[in-house]
């Protein structure tokens, strides 16, 4: 039998916070066999468009959810939603992709061609991708060790996990006791575009978030107020996915102020990455362990 793949995702109020979900949705669309998405009660027409999508392809299935909006204790209430969608998977393995996230078409052949590699190792419960983080706008990308450079998206749809919160999984082998997945590298990336949506949605998802975090209030963002020592520019494709989305709801020019003086946590990071670039080390965040 050949390896079942579903894709899987939550989104609430995704059009007034600027997510290229309806791209982030499409572009895994030729690689999976299903996809389920949770679409929470919102004040936009977000649910009427993924309705629409799944009117076009019937790969798509949607729950309607009602998020908790008490639950604010670090994140928790989106580890809800992405388990209420994964739980509804029936797939060998399950993809997530968040709302602001997108797969190349160049690289569907290279996931699959992984997935199918590994399928037959049990010690391989999930696969990690590597990252392009835009920032500021599609030209600029994120090389500092503060920004996860790999992460879990594909993940065992027959083993016991579940997430902590909306990034990444913990995987109970043994009673009550969570770990992080061992892994193989897909060979394959997420383009994240989160952080070039326009700037006024940008601080609309961040409040929206900090609610969830139990914080009081976010911090306020202008996109020109970053340490240019933590960029590179973006030398590859976008997918055709979102190309229509770049055009249109994305900060199109990054001008980063010239006057911006790094705070002490980046320059902190600065300094994390010459040491990198020296040793060859990686001190970015990892949410798994490599075994294959």
């Amino acid at each position: 039998m050949p390896v079942s793949i579903s894709g899987f995702t939550f989104i609430r109020n995704g059009v007034g916070l600027g997510f290229p979900f309806e791209a982030s949705i499409r572009s895994l669309l030729p690689l999976v066999d299903e996809f389920v998405v949770a679409v929470g009660k919102g004040e936009d027409d977000t649910l009427e468009r993924v309705k629409a999508m799944a009117l076009a392809d019937p790969k798509i299935r949607i729950i309607e959810t009602l998020w908790n909006e008490r639950m604010a204790d670090r994140g928790f209430v989106y580890a809800q939603q992405k388990m209420i969608a994964q739980y509804s998977c029936t797939g060998d393995w399950a993809f997530y992709l968040e709302g602001d996230e997108v797969v190349h078409e160049g690289e569907l052949a290279a996931i699959r061609a992984s997935v199918e590699r590994h399928h037959a190792n049990p010690a391989v419960e999930a696969l990690v991708f590597d990252y392009h983080h835009f920032y500021g706008s599609p030209d600029w990308i994120s090389i500092s060790p503060g920004w996860y450079r790999r992460e879990c998206r594909l993940i065992r749809n027959t083993i016991r996990s579940y997430a902590p919160d909306g990034q990444y999984w913990l995987v109970t082998t043994q009673h009550k006791r969570g770990r992080n997945p061992q892994a193989a590298l897909a060979n394959a990336h997420i383009y994240h575009y989160g952080w070039i949506r326009r700037n006024e949605e940008m601080q609309k998802k961040l409040d929206q978030v900090s609610k969830y975090w139990g914080e009081a209030s976010a911090a306020q963002i202008t996109y020109s107020q970053f340490d240019r020592r933590a960029l590179a520019p973006f030398t590859g494709t976008h997918p055709q996915a979102v190309q229509s989305w770049l055009a249109t709801e994305a900060e199109p020019v990054l001008n980063i102020d010239p006057a911006y003086k790094p705070t002490p946590k980046e320059n902190k990071y600065h300094f994390m990455r010459q040491v990198e670039t020296l040793t060859g080390l990686d001190f970015s965040r990892k949410h798994f362990k490599l075994v294959a």
